[in-house]
């Protein structure tokens, strides 16, 4: 196999050392995030979110959650705006003007999870993703909404995904993809084929399998071994940290996701 496109990467020796650094010395220059979900259940993916952006070393942070959470963490996180919420509690179709004016502030948004499955939630998330044009970070239940709808997802330029191989498995066969993942595919295997995937559809991957956290990009992979082992709690940091290294390094994009994957500064 033709292999060139693959980069492994170890714990303590980065591939790009260089982008440690180059990286922003104050807030200013640092990259402004908008951070997307929760819901009247649960609003911890985007409290994680928030905490690791802030630790990876992000300029300014804004936030959007229901408005049904407004009166349980407007102090908690004064920082966070309230959108339109449904009567059970998740984003509403009138969210959708709420996400996009604050999008329109950011460099890179990451739709991050604890979205709840309501019907109202998909079409403004489906909205929202087909017309933001910048750097966007999906991940938990935000890729749910798109692996049976994948659409809003093609033509985008600038797409990451941070999922599961189950998640992937649906995302492929709703794109009709040559591409098939399985559970029990090997480590050049899935190499090959994220390789391939990435290369047709353009979308940006990052996941973990085989002990080994895999980033994609148009084609190029990297592999990096990795010590987690829960099979949920890895997503939204890993998500939070490769939205923050990718908008400080636009132009880098497999590069600053690579690094982003490293447990170790």
């Amino acid at each position: 196999m033709d292999n060139t496109y693959w980069h492994k990467q170890a714990q303590g020796e980065p591939l790009f050392p260089d982008l440690l650094w180059s990286r922003p010395e104050n807030k200013r220059t640092a990259g402004k995030l908008l951070i997307i979900g929760g819901n009247i259940h649960s609003f911890a993916a985007v409290g994680q979110a928030y905490q690791t952006a802030r630790a990876a070393g992000i300029g300014q942070i804004r936030v959007i959650m229901p408005d049904a959470l407004q009166k349980t963490v407007s102090k908690l996180l004064p920082e966070a705006d309230f959108a339109a919420s449904t009567p059970s509690g998740s984003f509403a179709q009138m969210a959708l003007s709420h996400f996009m004016d604050l999008a329109a502030w950011a460099d890179g948004v990451i739709l991050v999870g604890d979205l709840g499955h309501n019907s109202e939630t998909a079409i403004a998330l489906e909205k929202f993703v087909g017309r933001y044009k910048e750097q966007l970070t999906l991940t938990k239940d935000a890729v749910d909404y798109f692996t049976r709808m994948p659409k809003p997802l093609l033509g985008r330029l600038d797409t990451t995904l941070v999922l599961t191989i189950a998640q992937l498995q649906l995302l492929a066969s709703s794109l009709k993809s040559q591409t098939v993942f399985k559970f029990d595919v090997d480590l050049l295997q899935l190499v090959d084929k994220l390789h391939q995937f990435t290369h047709d559809t353009k979308i940006n991957l990052i996941l973990k399998h085989l002990d080994n956290l895999f980033v994609a990009v148009d084609g190029q992979v990297s592999t990096t071994k990795t010590v987690l082992k829960d099979e949920e709690s890895w997503r939204i940091p890993i998500a939070s940290k490769a939205a923050v290294w990718w908008l400080q390094n636009p132009s880098k994009t497999f590069e600053a996701l690579s690094m982003a994957v490293l447990e170790t500064e």
